[in-house]
């Protein structure tokens, strides 16, 4: 296992190099699996030394990825969400009450600009058709960021974003059945207000939410990245424009053999890597105590990755991944149906 990767796939001088004793060496009949190779990334080489000391590699790929199943059987009992130790028979029970769910829905809206007239009317004509359905998703799930501009220490804004968040409360309090039968998770995004950017990051401080909380007192605020409990489903929510931070990092291009769609090299990445953003920390800085909050062992059943990118949806290794889209630039959003874990991807038309 080498941390050093040759940007050059012909040749690297040892001048080059400063403190690797060793060279990863790169023929043209290499082969890479799927994903993106980064600085921070663990990476398997297979290969051959030869006699001047070059490592000359015939495949590179991710370690191999763990099924959720074989890593709850070797740990039985042990509940990886926090609650503690589960006997069999709330195991059951849990089980029991997830095949009777059919009617729940989450629906999952990230990028809403609040101080944007188009956006706010979108999502008013959103809510408002989901109040008007006999049965009513059971939570909403908004993800920012909340503001088409950074919000940072600098910024002078933090009033108006107070009393923009006040706004959304007004038009989700006018929603009769969303009032009395969901809930509402909000996620902050990277851009959101935050004593820093580094990961994970904290919820959005009470002086921005007061306003909302007036009108939805039963809102939940969470961190970012935030991992939901449905019975025994485990859900991760990271709200991160990972793809192109991602693409701009990547040491070595994509392998095309498999696929050729990045949101799948993207999906293949945190995965196997068994990591929500193995970004190098030039790059993403983390808060090394809190690093295990980004952390995918076991896999979740269902990893939504909120991004500016285009809406996605994928399946890897029986996990369900998807990207609801940005609903401020092109109005998309997902319905998710965790009874069997369907995702419509959903937007509005532009007219």
């Amino acid at each position: 296992m080498y941390s050093f990767f040759a940007l050059n796939l012909e040749k690297l001088r040892d001048s080059e190099i400063r403190g690797v004793r060793t060279i990863i060496f790169f023929n043209m009949q290499y082969k890479i699996t799927t994903g993106f190779v980064l600085e921070n990334t663990i990476v398997l080489a297979e290969g051959e030394m030869l006699l001047d000391g070059i490592f000359q590699v015939k495949t590179c790929g991710f370690p191999p990825l763990e099924n959720r199943d074989k890593s709850i059987s070797a740990f039985p009992g042990i509940d990886f969400f926090g609650c503690g130790t589960l006997t069999k028979e709330e195991t059951l029970r849990f089980a029991d009450m997830e095949k009777r769910a059919v009617n729940d829905m989450f629906v999952v809206i990230s990028d809403i600009w609040l101080d944007n007239k188009d956006t706010m009317t979108r999502l008013e004509e959103v809510l408002h058709e989901y109040d008007k359905q006999d049965v009513v998703p059971s939570l909403f799930i908004f993800m920012g960021n909340f503001s088409s501009h950074p919000c940072n220490l600098s910024s002078d804004s933090f009033s108006s974003l107070r009393s923009q968040f006040g706004e959304l409360g007004q038009i989700i309090g006018a929603c009769t059945n969303l009032m009395q039968q969901s809930r509402f998770l909000l996620i902050p995004g990277p851009d959101d207000p935050g004593p820093s950017t580094a990961l994970p990051r904290c919820a959005l401080p009470k002086y921005i939410t007061e306003e909302f909380k007036k009108h939805i007192p039963n809102a939940l605020f969470s961190s970012n990245p935030c991992r939901v409990k449905f019975c025994n489903q485990e859900i991760t929510f990271f709200r991160q424009d990972l793809l192109y931070r991602m693409r701009r990092s990547c040491l070595i291009r994509p392998s095309t053999e498999e696929t050729s769609d990045p949101f799948k090299h993207l999906v293949a990445t945190i995965t196997h890597q068994g990591h929500l953003c193995p970004l190098p920390l030039t790059v993403q800085p983390i808060i090394w105590n809190y690093d295990h909050c980004l952390h995918l062992y076991p896999t979740p059943q269902t990893i939504v990755l909120g991004d500016k990118s285009e809406q996605k949806e994928f399946e890897y290794a029986g996990i369900k991944c998807f990207n609801p889209g940005s609903f401020s630039t092109d109005s998309t959003f997902v319905a998710y149906r965790p009874y069997n874990r369907e995702v419509e991807l959903s937007g509005l038309q532009k007219g």
